[in-house]
Formats: C-alpha cells, structure tokens, sequence
C-alpha cells in the first residue's frame, strides 16, 4: 500500500504568516501522508523556519488553517503539537553534549520503577530502550552511558530522530539534517530517514540540498519567497528544474548568462 492511499496526517492550505509589515509566508499549500517523506525545498530566506515553527505551534499561522487527522486544529505550543504527534527534529539539536546518550534520549520521561513508596528511575530499562531503539535505527552504541558529545553529527541526528520515533510521532519534521554532515554521515541519516517511513510515519524533510531530497523524497514542494510553487511526485520532476525552481527559474537564467555558462 503506497502512501497515496492514505489521507494525510496534516493538510495546510493556503497559510500565511505576517510579522507586523513583514510577510513571512503568503500562500503555502501543504499535506503530509503516512509513510511518505515530502521534501520541503527552499533557498535561505525561502521561509522554511518559519513554515515549520508555524506546523510545529511555534507561531500561529495569519490565516489559513491546519488540519490534523482531518479536524482543525490550533496548536498554542510545541508542546500541544507534540502530544498531538508532531516532532520536530532541529538543526541545532536540543542536546546536552556532556551527557549521555541514554539521559538526552529520555529528557525527563524516564521510566519510573517503585520500592514501595519510593519511586526511583529505572537506569536498566532506559538503558536497554535506548540501546535497542540505537540498534533498529543502524547505531551501535559502545555504551549508553557514552556521551553524546562522542558521537558524530548523524548518530546525534538519529538519536533525535529515534527519541520521537519512540515517542509515538505520527510526523517528523527534520529540518536541514544533512547541511552539516559529511557524504557517509549524511547517507546514514538519509537511510534513517528511510528506517522512519517504512514505520509508517509522514516525514517532512526540509532541506536545501537537491540531491539529498531526490535519494529519498516520495513528492517535492519548493518554497520560494513566501510562497510554495507547487507539488511534483518522484518521476515527475528533474534534479534541474527543481533546482531551478528554487532559484526563482528567471533569476539562475540571468546569472547564467552573466557568468558565461551553466550554473
């Protein structure tokens, strides 16, 4: 069953964001399915930040509505996106380097065993969790007790990713993943990406980088000055056209011709 038989988890349409006189975002049409990754493409000040930070209840969109599991919704905060089932993965992870890896994967859910009136955390299931959650997602740990800061920018991406996989996310927004990671970092986030949706999970997967969303998006949509230029499904679009969408088609044509050549 391909994602296209499900309805989506999330449907935006139509959103605009206004800070005082700026406009943010003016007229972003969006859906995420189960199991899918649709790539969200835009250039710096495309208005990605501001498009997750309005999904994830970060910002209250201007106008335009969010639907969730097809009823409206109004997030006031992360936190009710989060119960919701939306997580968001940032570029700067919220990790705390000098602990380990199993204390950043709970972040203050550890699970709780009692001796009699005494309720302690039970360290031996979050490190068993923590290990096995590592292993589906392809990361062997030394040691949950490993500091985090040890570990390299793609298993620090994974851990963030599989901390809202274990969560119970319904949709995972990850935003620029790859834009500091090295070929083989980046090719283990994107099969992690993959690991995601095989779960069943809608994944939006923000990013710059053409190639990076071409080895795993299942549809495309370029952001461009607000706004969203529209949809392609994999196949139906090239390497060059969304690149050049992105670029704002006119504005890669006249830089073309300035520099002799193709860009």
């Amino acid at each position: 069953m391909s994602s296209f038989d499900h309805d989506p988890v999330i449907e935006m349409p139509d959103i605009a964001k206004h800070f005082g006189p700026v406009i943010a975002l003016n007229g972003v049409s969006f859906d995420i399915r189960p199991a899918e990754v649709h790539c969200l493409l835009g250039d710096n000040g495309a208005g990605k930040s501001t498009f997750i930070k309005t999904m994830s209840g970060v910002h209250k969109q201007t106008s335009g509505k969010i639907l969730f599991e097809g009823k409206e919704m109004s997030f006031d905060s992360p936190r009710d996106a989060m119960e919701a089932g939306i997580a968001t993965v940032y570029q700067d992870l919220a990790m705390i380097p000098l602990m380990s890896v199993t204390r950043n994967f709970w972040m203050g859910r550890e699970p709780i065993k009692r001796f009699g009136p005494l309720r302690m955390i039970d360290f031996d299931k979050a490190n068993t969790v923590t290990m096995e959650e590592m292993r589906k997602m392809g990361i062997n740990l030394r040691s949950p007790d490993q500091a985090v800061g040890t570990l390299s920018g793609g298993e620090r991406q994974t851990v963030a990713i599989a901390r809202a996989v274990y969560f119970g996310a319904k949709v995972l927004i990850l935003d620029e993943p790859t834009s500091a990671l090295g070929v083989r970092q980046t090719a283990n986030v994107l099969s992690t990406i993959d690991k995601v949706r095989k779960k069943g999970i809608g994944v939006v997967f923000i990013t710059h980088n053409v190639r990076h969303a071409l080895a795993v998006g299942d549809r495309f949509t370029v952001l461009n000055r607000g706004k969203t230029l529209g949809t392609a499904q994999r196949g139906q679009i090239t390497p060059e056209e969304l690149q050049d969408m992105m670029a704002g088609g006119q504005d890669m044509v006249a830089l073309e011709g300035s520099l002799g050549g193709t860009v």
